[in-house]
């Protein structure tokens, strides 16, 4: 198939073609390829274009552990018309690797040897910019289309010289590097971010971080571009991979809010992070080369500095670090991640391929698990949950499997059948134990009740006739591992396959996650009842104790959006509407019309659940009712980011009362809720009235002093402290916790002023104390609600600014204005909505920070517009008042400095007669 691609389908010269093949390890026991070789040969190619490689280059692995196996690669000769063997796996620029396909048939365990995997396969693909490269003719990735207007856009925005491509020492400065870094980096980011991966601490999360931050340090060091230039680079990134990755168009703005957010603040890190290498430097001794590792370390871990950026900072100042010292710190680090890693209380050992392998060969069954739905509500009103009897079919433990386990011994055991949740979905797994029968009953004695355990002698057993299951085996975790349902336990005494036990559940943990999961729903239904379509689920987690909700909106909640959400499903609660279930086929499923699903794949058939109206009564009906109706995936594993899982109650009146506790906004556009229900919400409610109670106390001892002493402005300032932490550790309701944090700030202040921090008969003391003690609660809120609207970019947002100058311009040819922000994107999001509203037109706004003495620019013109480019018209702009600009064709942004601007009116004038004589020297 490549072969074929690449020669017949894209018509490669083969002579220009040269193939690698692996040629064995005697050191690992592993022969030569020579099957490989053979087919290429019986392909038509000439032997001294099939070339063998060691370990090194042609044995492929994932990492230490893992999957792995010898590969073939195709090469590419740029160069042609002669015999480039020596030059393939030789670094040459010129012989490149275009296609790998790797034979998967080893696993590399975890003390480095190698053992054949029980099923193989082949894992292959080729490298798209090398192969355009090849197929437009050019000699770097760089050259080709898929980054030329890249680095024509990075030119625009920077003061450095055009990209040349150079490389190594006659890259003077690393300007090019820097541009191929950059270029590079904002293309991953886009693509991370749209695919829903932030910059984060942990994961790949963390990972993403440090390439923004190494894009913005190369950005603003070296090509010594202005603030906001990575975020301006988005939609050149989604015009040139916009068709493949249809999400980089939709999610464009929120991307540019991330990547302008996330450089602000590490350009911030940076200033702070220069001032603590010149503290540092100014305690040692000035003959000293060497530059404190711990001191380095806590910059990286802590700041966010990348590593070469320290070694950078360092060597202008005549210092390095200890790399030693350095490489100890990095150690100590990786070794206490693995231990708290292997501490954790919910770890359990997934079976690996061997051992899964060796499950199917000797033909047991993947555990059958449906019993977990078998639950119903007694005549009392009490959910039952029967026990399950079953048999151990195999023992999982130190990586592989075992006859039986001895009392301490820690292992997984997998049963024929279980009751017990696994973790998977986003809901936590069940909890519980398991007994195991010692002995076959004697005799029954049908009447005669026992309590769960009796100490009793094992003699005085026969007695009675009785057999009690007197061990028990606490089921520590449960996880779900190549459908089989693994049950992590610590052995009280010895268990051997064939053992039969009784399994129980705890019926209180049970409960609570189906409370909290049944709320999950009505809480989804109702952000989006209220806050429109628009609103999708972004991750969730179903706990005992609390659920946790991930959504996209654009900015935090306002109070009265919170008590409104609040409102619906206590309404929904309050109706103890019933809860239907029912498994139908995934196509028939879809054509439920208010059907909620998220970004994810489906089982077949699907279990349907919807509130109040029957699931039979949805598909008959062509109502667009609303109501809430979603998909869960039964018993398939589809992780955190998935869908819910069926441990739903049978009405919604259990839930009983749910309470926000927690909202905000992740990171742009994704807000997290965390919410309590029954009892929890109770708490929470009362909590809540008591701390404000408290804190009302405290506002009015404060407001009755006119001044006061140092020491008593100490002891309110401690009481203030107090209240403060008592408040953080309790759970209470989410605008509660808003005119708290309002109320403490205000009498903070006011202690400050009375205090004596301002001077106590200063006329300015006295106004500020009077105004933060100044306004009613509701009066603070909707100060909240305003600043919250801002942070979100909604008041004023960039649609409302649009809006309110299409109606100033109306459809003019060349619109060019002035609005009132502190932020780039906000800027070019308001240029972009004006756009969209009038795409005829030519789009100029700029703004007076009040931050900062400088001027910001945004502009956006029509794609294709031949009298003027975005970039052009920017440049201009700014260049005549003393700045600089970049971007693309369509779009741009600029900044000057405000010192060279005497009136406003003049820039904007000066801007609209340059784009209208160039669109009349057009015409």
């Amino acid at each position: 198939m490549a072969w074929r691609l690449l020669t017949g389908e894209y018509g490669i010269p083969a002579e220009r073609l040269y193939v690698s093949y692996f040629s064995g390890d005697a050191a690992s026991g592993l022969p030569a390829d020579e099957e490989t070789r053979e087919i290429w040969l019986s392909m038509g190619l000439r032997p001294d274009h099939v070339l063998p490689f060691g370990m090194k280059d042609n044995f492929w692995e994932m990492g230490e552990m893992g999957p792995c196996g010898p590969c073939t690669e195709i090469h590419y000769d740029h160069v042609g018309n002669r015999n480039a063997a020596s030059l393939v796996n030789a670094d040459s620029p010129d012989v490149v690797e275009i296609w790998n396909l790797v034979f998967m048939q080893y696993n590399r365990e975890g003390d480095g040897s190698l053992r054949s995997l029980p099923q193989c396969s082949v894992d292959t693909g080729m490298g798209l910019e090398r192969l355009i490269t090849v197929l437009q003719g050019k000699r770097s990735n760089y050259d080709t289309d898929l980054f030329t207007p890249l680095l024509s856009a990075i030119h625009q925005c920077s003061k450095a010289p055009p990209y040349q491509g150079k490389t190594g020492e006659a890259d003077v400065g690393r300007v090019d590097m820097a541009y191929r870094v950059v270029a590079d980096h904002i293309r991953t980011l886009c693509v991370c971010i749209a695919d829903g991966v932030y910059p984060g601490m942990t994961g790949a999360e963390l990972v993403l971080r440090r390439i923004l931050r190494r894009a913005v340090r190369f950005s603003t060091e070296v090509l010594q571009a202005p603030e906001g230039t990575l975020a301006s680079l988005v939609p050149t990134v989604a015009n040139i991979l916009g068709d493949a990755y249809p999400e980089l168009q939709t999610e464009s703005e929120r991307i540019m809010d991330l990547i302008h957010q996330n450089e602000v603040q590490f350009l911030t890190s940076l200033k702070q992070g220069r001032r603590v290498i010149d503290r540092t430097l100014n305690t040692i001794d000035k003959d000293t080369a060497v530059f404190p590792a711990s001191v380095a370390w806590s910059l990286h871990r802590n700041l966010g500095f990348p590593l070469d950026l320290i070694d950078l900072m360092l060597e202008e100042r005549g210092k390095k670090v200890d790399k030693k010292e350095m490489k100890v710190l990095e150690d100590e680090y990786e070794k206490f991640r693995c231990q708290s890693e292997e501490h954790d209380g919910d770890r359990v050992d997934q079976l690996d391929l061997h051992s899964l392998a060796e499950l199917q060969s000797r033909g047991v069954p993947h555990t059958d698990d449906s019993l977990k739905y078998s639950y119903s509500l007694g005549q009392d009103g009490r959910y039952v949950f029967p026990p399950c009897r079953a048999s151990v079919l195999a023992l999982y433990s130190e990586g592989s499997l075992v006859s039986e386990v001895g009392e301490g011994q820690r292992c997984g055991v997998i049963l024929d059948r279980t009751n017990f949740y696994a973790e998977q979905g986003g809901q936590a797994h069940d909890q519980g134990y398991f007994t195991k029968d010692e002995l076959q009953v004697i005799h029954h004695l049908l009447y005669l009740r026992f309590v769960s355990i009796v100490y009793i002698k094992k003699s005085d057993w026969i007695m009675f006739g009785i057999v009690f299951q007197d061990v028990l085996f606490p089921v520590e975790c449960v996880r779900l591992s190549g459908g089989y349902v693994l049950h992590q336990i610590t052995a009280a005494e010895t268990l051997r396959i064939g053992d039969q036990v009784l399994l129980h559940l705890d019926e209180t943990q049970r409960l609570g996650c189906m409370v909290k999961h049944t709320a999950t729903h009505i809480l989804n239904f109702a952000l989006r009842e209220l806050l429109g379509p628009g609103v999708n689920q972004r991750g969730s987690h179903v706990a005992a104790n609390r659920l946790r909700f991930d959504f996209s909106v654009k900015g935090s909640l306002s109070v009265s959006q919170l008590q409104q959400v609040q409102a619906l499903v206590q309404n929904i609660i309050q109706q103890n509407a019933e809860v239907h279930i029912e498994e139908i086929p995934l196509s028939r499923a879809n054509q439920i019309a208010t059907l909620r699903t998220i970004d994810e794949v489906y089982p077949d058939p699907v279990r349907v659940v919807s509130v109040a109206v029957p699931v039979s009564d949805l598909l008959t009906s062509n109502s667009d009712r609303s109501v809430s109706v979603e998909l869960c995936c039964g018993t398939c594993n589809h992780g955190d980011l998935g869908v819910f899982f069926d441990s739903h109650l049978l009405r919604t009146g259990e839930i009983r009362d749910l309470v926000i506790v927690s909202e905000r906004q992740m990171v742009k556009g994704i807000s997290r809720i965390i919410a309590v229900t029954g009892e929890e919400a109770k708490a929470a409610r009362e909590t809540g009235h008591v701390i404000q109670e408290e804190v009302k106390s405290l506002a009015a001892r404060v407001g009755v002093y006119n001044a006061l002493s140092l020491p008593a402005a100490q002891r309110l300032s401690k009481e203030v402290g107090l209240l403060t932490d008592v408040h953080a550790s309790q759970h209470t309701f989410s605008y509660s916790n808003i005119s708290f944090q309002l109320h403490i700030k205000c009498i903070t202040a006011c202690v400050h002023v009375l205090g004596g921090r301002e001077h106590i008969n200063s006329p300015m003391a006295e106004k500020r104390a009077a105004v933060s003690l100044k306004g009613s609660t509701e009066e603070q809120q909707h100060d909240h609600q305003e600043a919250g609207d801002k942070r979100g970019g909604k008041c004023p947002n960039a649609t409302l600014k649009a809006n309110d100058l299409l109606e100033k311009h109306s459809s003019k040819a060349v619109l060019v204005d002035f609005v009132q922000t502190d932020s780039t994107s906000i800027l070019m999001k308001t240029v972009n909505q004006l756009s969209k509203n009038t795409p005829d037109s030519l789009v100029m706004l700029l703004s007076l920070p009040q931050t900062s003495e400088k001027v910001l620019f945004a502009c956006q013109v029509p794609k294709g517009c031949a009298s003027i480019s975005a970039c052009e018209w920017a440049l201009a702009v700014c260049e005549q008042f003393g700045g600089n600009a970049g971007g693309s064709d369509v779009v741009a942004n600029g900044v000057s400095n405000a010192t060279n601007v005497t009136d406003v009116s003049e820039i904007l004038c000066w801007a609209e007669q340059f784009a209208c004589g160039k669109i009349k020297n057009v015409d």
